[in-house]
């Protein structure tokens, strides 16, 4: 399947009529990735905040636009189903030509959806303005477009999850922006931060294009999020936290009380290696270009 096809793909598991919600658990590696699509996911979503601690960084905008483009062009070799990458604010100053840019370079490493954040705001905002906003997503159609990439942009509104501006406002707010969002060329809208059940048939109601919502503890099942109308869910750090805790707590135990349990998971040796065995690799020779890492063609 060349990117092409995996563009098209992305797009399709978005729609209302897709047999199943659309749930994207967030690599942040190439293990992490093949891991996740091996548990049968039908494409692949990173999370900034993974990739960030993988890297020794705090998550929020730490990282440089080439660290993140390397690590999407990691996870994008590394399997076979449609990538999105996080993009955070957009790298470089965040203006729309550095949102240019960086997708660019993530469809170059054979990307065929981002997530553009609205936060940081400028001049002490919590959040960028609309507008502003709207010209990076803009900006992002465009460099997609000329590409030749039909770009899956997920544009995530962070209202509720940076609490800006009254709780009585932040509704009309999150509506409103996708709103505008969408006429500058958004294909999706994600709202993090909204756990309650009403609220999510709300924005769904009132947002025509796909809802995307952060879940995790606490969040209504998969099955009542899809009564709700939402098209995708996406996990966040949640998987990354989980794989950090399990390492310490098993490291723990074996520093402290010198047993060995907490290393006997279900995954041998040899599963894992076969995880990596040598494949064609997604798109044939596409535009992805030959890891650094290993020889050409490998």
């Amino acid at each position: 399947m060349n990117e092409l096809d995996h563009a098209a793909t992305f797009h399709a598991l978005h729609r209302a009529d897709a047999p199943q919600l659309l749930v994207l658990p967030n690599a942040w590696d190439a293990m992490s990735a093949r891991a996740i699509e091996e548990a049968g996911a039908p494409a692949i979503a990173t999370t900034s905040a993974g990739v960030s601690w993988s890297l020794g960084r705090q998550d929020g905008q730490d990282l440089t636009r080439d660290e993140m483009v390397a690590a999407v062009g990691r996870i994008a070799t590394a399997v076979r189903i449609p990538v999105s990458a996080d993009i955070e604010g957009g790298y470089g100053g965040g203006s729309p030509d550095d949102v240019a840019e960086t997708v660019r370079a993530v469809i170059g490493v054979g990307a065929v959806g981002i997530n553009l954040e609205d936060t940081p705001g400028t001049e002490g905002q919590v959040l960028l303005a609309p507008d502003v906003q709207a010209k990076r997503i803009a900006a992002a159609r465009s460099a997609a477009a000329s590409e030749g990439v039909q770009l899956f942009i997920n544009a995530r509104i962070d209202v509720y999850l940076a609490e800006a501006g009254p709780e009585e406002g932040r509704f009309d707010d999150a509506v409103g922006r996708a709103r505008v969002y969408a006429e500058a060329g958004e294909d999706g809208a994600f709202v993090p931060g909204v756990l309650d059940p009403a609220a999510i048939e709300r924005l769904a109601a009132e947002i025509e294009l796909p809802l995307n919502i952060l879940a995790g503890p606490g969040a209504p099942p998969v099955a009542d999020l899809r009564r709700l109308g939402v098209r995708r869910v996406s996990l966040g750090s949640s998987l990354a936290l989980t794989i950090m805790a399990t390492i310490q707590s098993a490291a723990r135990v074996v520093l402290e009380d010198g047993m060995f349990g907490p290393l006997s998971g279900e995954l041998g040796f040899p599963q894992a290696q076969e995880l990596f065995a040598r494949r064609d690799q997604a798109f044939g020779g596409g535009r992805r270009q030959p890891s650094l890492e290993s020889p050409a063609g490998s």
